[in-house]
């Protein structure tokens, strides 16, 4: 987006009289100049292209190239750079056409060209005027000097390009100006524009003030300072000089405009109106001018406004179709997204595609993003429905008997449910894969239309969105871009590695986990993640994946093992687990013993070591071992009611040849919304120690306390849960991300 400062520059920009060889008339000269500092640029355009037939130079087509750049930064939001370049172009070289030697139409194109973004052309254009500027060593032999200076000027301001200039370049072409003439206001006001642009506002004012002692009676360089006061949002200061533009032509069209807004800006919106109308009133309400009070109410961020007018411009003349744009980023901005949509998808139906501009790809992606925020909720309340259905199913075809048919539920509302959901998802998916599409235009838009890189801030954007809507490889697709664009760190690895990984594409996220590894070797997170994909992508350890991925991490970890204490608990208490099932109980015991030392004063950790080694030994029957270790957590935790229960229950297998169940045991399955195991998840009793964690298969079962009220169910990336304690003695769980 163009800087408003800049619009501003290029709006209340002197054109200098031109010199009296052209044979027009200094009134007809004149009444251009005036309607252009007026901001009516149809009206200039049309004195122009009358001059064109009457009494046509070079000149007067450079003047209509500047009118036609002018009025496209004054409304960047209406107009197309692309069809504006073009037309520019046009007038200039039949400029040049007209009279080939004149340097002023050269330096046209060089603007152009610069805007676009081919500076190689740029530089070859404006290397081209100046070879018509022959060298002098006196000033009092330059023919045309006033002429010659203002060609300087001009070349010095094509230099600035959207808010950047090369002052190493621009600056002494500008000296070289001033030394040759003095007295023209136009070129200390290029000057100022310069030193504003590289942040030197004292330099600027006092420029902008020789262009006021230039030409004491030109509004000019009061709108410029007024406008640096604007600029700071010092918008008191910045009034009278506004004022004084005023005083010094009342008819001075553009510094109303300015006032209406800077009162809007300062909530004082009945001054803002009175200065809005007399600022159409002054460009007789044209339509042009209409549609630039509306650009400045949208700036203003007064977007009621914005959509009011549009539809009373709308009410006379339906052929601008272009301000569906402005109405559209207005309701965005307002929030109201469905009109915001209906807005975009007509300018995107009544415009021609060489008019859409890279914002208008934006605001529609946003906009349907934000229309459909609510989608990742639907998500989550379908995977609960889904689960509630297969529930109800479950249960009603383990009905036997002739009570089947009377306990039997319904399950008619449990499907209404879920096709209801899925039918919302179905329509935000389509409206979500438009906006990825509009993404996608936005980002390789200036690749496309002035051979430039792909948008990297909008890939970031865009992945972001792919991730706030579950879509998880597509996040890490797009976010993959980045790396050879410099953003290649070690975190950012990490984050396209568990996209994949939340999105259970374990190959790509394997793929990337070891890529990131051989860039970030000693990157401990990274082992550990890689670790985390490969016993995912391995669920019952048959190939022994995460295994090899814990002991490298170990291995990494162990430089430091004060400080990266936790990493090694986990990985020794996947490798405990993993050699437990294989049953390979002693490498197991001796995981679990280093669990236990490699941090004694960390009780928690301990305790989980001495139950994990409890478990070990229940397995093999060597229960009076397995209670030890019980009493032993009893003797850090003496209130500990899993490890009392669980002594409880060894008693009871030693006093009984075929004992049965504790009254108290509890087993289940905790998955994920997909209906895979999650391996590793803790099922605790709130509010107590009791704890026991899930294997490969999501299974657990262990022995509730007396009393106990509540199972909290939690696994690392998921979304705890809580389930009430009943009579029932099987517990299943499904955890969504």
């Amino acid at each position: 987006m163009i800087s408003y400062f800049f619009k501003r520059t290029f709006v209340v920009l002197a054109v200098v009289v031109l010199c009296g060889a052209s044979g027009l008339k200094a009134q007809t000269i004149e009444a251009a100049i005036t309607a252009t500092q007026n901001e009516q640029y149809d009206k200039a355009e049309q004195i122009l292209l009358d001059l064109t037939k009457s009494a046509p130079t070079s000149k007067v087509y450079y003047r209509l190239g500047e009118n036609t750049l002018l009025n496209f930064f004054s409304d960047t939001i209406s107009n197309s750079p692309k069809i504006v370049a073009a037309e520019a172009s046009g007038y200039f070289e039949k400029g040049i056409a007209l009279t080939p030697n004149d340097p002023i139409n050269y330096v046209g194109l060089a603007k152009v060209s610069a805007y676009l973004g081919d500076n190689t052309k740029a530089a070859e254009l404006r290397a081209k005027a100046k070879s018509f500027l022959l060298p002098y060593k006196k000033v009092t032999k330059i023919p045309n000097p006033q002429e010659y200076a203002y060609t300087l000027a001009k070349l010095a301001e094509s230099y600035i390009v959207f808010e950047q200039v090369d002052t190493t370049l621009a600056m002494p072409l500008l000296r070289e100006a001033l030394s040759i003439d003095q007295k023209n206001d136009a070129i200390y006001i290029i000057t100022g524009d310069i030193y504003l642009l590289v942040n030197n506002g004292s330099l600027a004012i006092k420029n902008y003030n020789r262009a006021q002692d230039a030409d004491v009676n030109s509004p000019r360089a009061n709108m410029k300072i007024g406008s640096i006061y604007f600029k700071g949002r010092n918008l008191m200061a910045a009034i009278p000089y506004y004022e004084q533009a005023i005083a010094l032509d009342k008819n001075y069209a553009p510094a109303y405009r300015e006032l209406g807004q800077l009162y809007s800006l300062a909530g004082r919106y009945a001054d803002s109106k009175k200065y809005y109308e007399t600022y159409l009133t002054l460009t007789n309400q044209n339509i042009p001018a209409k549609i630039r009070y509306v650009n400045a109410l949208f700036y203003s961020k007064n977007y009621a406004e914005v959509i009011k007018n549009v539809e009373d411009i709308f009410a006379v003349d339906q052929s601008r179709n272009y301000l569906n744009r402005i109405a559209g980023y207005s309701c965005y901005e307002k929030q109201d997204y469905a009109s915001a949509l209906a807005y975009m998808d007509k300018l995107f139906e009544t415009l021609a595609a060489d008019r859409i501009l890279k914002k208008d790809y934006i605001y529609y992606a946003r906009i349907l993003m934000k229309k459909n925020q609510g989608n990742p909720k639907v998500l989550a309340d379908l995977d609960k429905a889904v689960a509630e259905l297969s529930k109800i199913r479950e249960k009603n075809e383990s009905l036997k008997g002739p009570a089947k048919e009377k306990e039997k539920v319904n399950e008619a509302p449990y499907v209404a449910k879920v096709n209801e959901l899925q039918k919302t998802i179905d329509a935000a998916n389509k409206e979500l894969d438009k906006a990825f599409e509009m993404y996608e235009k936005a980002i390789t838009f200036e690749k496309a239309n002035a051979a430039k890189d792909d948008d990297p801030s909008l890939i970031m954007e865009k992945g972001n969105s792919y991730l706030t809507h579950k879509r998880y490889t597509d996040a890490a697709d797009t976010w993959k871009r980045l790396i050879n664009k410099g953003k290649d760190s070690e975190e950012f690895y990490l984050q396209i590695g568990k996209a994949y990984y939340q999105g259970k594409d374990f190959d790509k996220a394997d793929t990337f986990f070891n890529e990131m590894l051989l860039k970030y070797p000693d990157y401990l997170q990274g082992y550990l993640w890689a670790a985390n994909n490969a016993s995912a992508k391995d669920p019952d350890s048959k190939l022994g994946l995460a295994k090899q991925k814990f002991t490298a991490m170990i291995s990494k970890a162990q430089i430091d093992s004060i400080k990266n204490a936790n990493e090694i608990y986990d990985a020794l208490r996947y490798l405990g687990y993993n050699a437990l099932q294989a049953e390979n109980y002693d490498q197991a015991k001796a995981y679990y013993n280093r669990m236990a030392n490699l941090d004694p004063n960390n009780k928690d950790a301990v305790t989980k070591a001495y139950s994990s080694m409890a478990t070990l030994y229940m397995s093999v029957g060597e229960y009076s071992r397995a209670t030890e270790f019980y009493n032993k957590i009893i003797g850090i935790d003496p209130e500990n009611a899993q490890a009392k229960q669980s002594i409880q229950y060894i008693q009871a297998l030693q006093s009984s040849a075929k004992p049965k169940a504790h009254p108290n045991e509890i087993t289940g399955v905790i998955k994920d919304s997909s209906g895979q195991p999650i391996a590793g998840a803790s099922v605790r009793v709130k509010d107590t120690a009791a704890e026991q964690w899930t294997n490969a298969k999501g299974e657990f079962k262990f022995t509730m306390p007396e009393a106990s009220a509540v199972l909290v169910i939690s696994a690392k990336d998921y979304k705890t849960k809580e389930i009430p304690v009943t009579k029932s003695r099987v517990y299943n769980a499904t955890l969504s991300k």
